[in-house]
């Protein structure tokens, strides 16, 4: 293929991205089970094609969709479901290598286990772009999007670091149970640290991060030394990633100036939106790649292969998810070190505080269902088993390749397509959605805290420079008026019983006389400037003052 043919199909991906973009949006079907479809139609067609670079994938694309995940994430949601994150994302993909590992052995006709347990790792761990796009959509509360971010973050560095120990094992390097663990837990500390180790650095650049070009180059380098840092040290470069994400996420907003926050969130949203586009589109064309060796197979090796592929990851993960909330409390001990049970010294009003906050950790039957529908696969599943080496150390084929390639290709589909397309009915029938109102009521309750603590600064600026005792009483009257409409947003939430959060006529009535006053301004500058009044450079500067302000608008009744 060459350069202009590259060219051609890189605009012709951008075009499709784009229209299933706005249908997804006019229809509510996912984009991430829409762009498979059309790359599987695309494949069928005589023509060029481009093939799944696994290096590329697992080097160029997969660090800046973790990190942009990971900067979106909270640091404090994860670790407050700490317990059911680390289930999913370790002891699950565990479980589901291990089965899918047994079931090729045992009912797929020449499979070895360390075959079947290299594509159980790479089929492990869901990709939740799909989920989560149609989560978020439909209203998903935040506790379930939580869980489903920090399984996602956490579970491909779980699933790639057992892959490697398969392979070495499928293809007679030496293996050793005991080593294989110590390898895993030195992959994983490592990465840890790593992270860490980054994120740390980002905070000593913090002066460089008050330009906002500045800080875009940081946080777009960011990914990338995280992950060569780790892959150069031989631990998982991938956990060194999310965990430099979540920490600089975490610390963003003492760390960058607010135009710096603006500009950065926007080009990360570009960057998600056409890589998660092309990635997508890439997993359908690899249709034909996959399907030219199973010619070799008899059809009912091909069919009990898949059966076990699909079977485990379909049933596992929601028997997994009833088994952990069956388990008797004594088994439910939260990690790091604190304790479900209570203190016996400890007052009764904290007692119930933590007895509650566990209830709330809880999962409910329909959260449990909804979870359950969530492990969409992706293209780290492809990524992943596309590594697997052609030969053994004997000079042999790797055993199955093929049969594995295609298994997980079906695996993707029938997740990414089935679970993704779905995914928002099954979440409208749970009637399973946040509750506005409580959400609206604690952002409020924050605004309100936000401006009497700008009062009470002003105060004791006053107090200590009496000569801007009339600027600071603009300010104070400035604040107070916008503390009385918090407050008045608060009692209007507090006064209904619903989940929604209700609407204000009076506001909606304010927020489009706002709107229409800048856009007059607009015009306006306009008029300006095609007069040669105004100069192209001051209708930038102008302009973005009134974006800025017109950002400020909800989209809807305030929250």
């Amino acid at each position: 293929m060459n350069h202009q043919t590259m060219l051609l199909f890189v605009l012709a991906a951008v075009a499709v991205i784009v229209v299933v973009r706005w249908v997804a949006s006019h229809t509510g079907l996912p984009a991430a089970a829409l762009l498979p479809l059309i790359g599987i139609a695309y494949a069928l067609l005589p023509g060029p094609n481009i093939s799944l670079d696994p290096g590329l994938v697992l080097t160029v694309v997969l660090p800046p969709l973790l990190y942009s995940a990971a900067l979106d994430s909270s640091l404090l949601g994860i670790r407050r479901n700490l317990r059911i994150v680390v289930s999913l994302s370790v002891v699950l993909v565990l479980l589901t290598a291990l089965l899918v590992g047994v079931g090729f052995h045992l009912f797929v006709a020449g499979a070895t286990l360390a075959a079947g347990i290299a594509i159980g790792a790479a089929i492990a761990p869901p990709d939740p772009v799909a989920a989560l796009a149609v989560g978020r959509r439909v209203n998903l509360p935040p506790k379930l999007v939580t869980i489903i971010q920090g399984e996602g973050l956490l579970n491909d560095a779980t699933a790639l670091t057992i892959l490697k120990v398969a392979v070495v094992a499928a293809v007679g390097s030496g293996f050793s149970f005991p080593s294989a663990v110590g390898q895993f837990v030195l992959a994983a500390a490592g990465g840890v640290a790593v992270g860490a180790v980054v994120a740390w650095a980002v905070r000593l650049a913090r002066p460089l991060t008050v330009d906002p070009l500045l800080s875009n180059a940081i946080s777009l380098a960011t990914p990338f030394v995280a992950y060569l840092l780790g892959e150069e040290l031989h631990v998982s470069g991938v956990l060194a990633v999310v965990i430099a994400g979540l920490i600089v996420g975490h610390h963003t907003p003492r760390l960058t100036s607010g135009a710096s926050r603006l500009q950065t969130s926007a080009v990360w949203r570009l960057v998600d939106f056409l890589l998660e586009g092309f990635v997508f589109l890439l997993i359908g064309q690899q249709l034909p790649t996959v399907v030219r060796g199973l010619h070799q197979y008899e059809t009912s090796t091909v069919v009990a292969a898949v059966a076990v592929s699909v079977g485990v990851v379909l049933l596992l993960r929601p028997a997994w998810l009833v088994l952990i909330q069956v388990l008797p409390r004594s088994l439910h001990t939260r990690l790091g070190g604190t304790s479900d049970e209570d203190e016996p010294d400890e007052p009764s009003g904290t007692r119930e505080a933590r007895r509650a906050e566990r209830n709330a950790r809880r999962l409910t039957r329909r959260e449990v269902v909804a979870l359950s529908w969530a492990g969409t696969r992706g293209v780290i599943s492809l990524a992943a088993i596309f590594t697997l080496p052609l030969t053994t150390d004997s000079g042999a084929p790797f055993p199955d390749r093929n049969l594995l390639l295609f298994c997980t290709f079906v695996v993707v589909l029938v997740t990414l397509v089935g679970q993704g397309l779905t995914f928002a009915p099954l979440v409208r029938a749970l009637d399973l959605r946040a509750n506005d109102n409580d959400q609206a009521r604690v952002r409020n309750e924050a605004r309100s805290a936000a401006v009497e603590a700008a009062l009470a600064r002003l105060d004791e600026v006053a107090a200590e420079e009496p000569d801007l005792a009339e600027a600071v009483n603009t300010t104070r009257d400035q604040l107070q008026t916008r503390l009385a409409r918090y407050r008045g947003r608060l009692d209007l939430l507090q006064s209904v019983e619903s989940s929604e959060a209700p609407t204000s006529p009076e506001y909606e009535a304010a927020l489009r006389i706002r709107r229409a006053a800048i856009d007059a301004q607009r015009e306006e500058l306009l008029r300006w400037r095609d007069a040669g009044q105004l100069s192209d450079e001051g209708l930038r500067i102008l302009e973005r003052e009134l974006d800025h302000e017109e950002l400020l608008l909800p989209k809807r009744a305030p929250r």
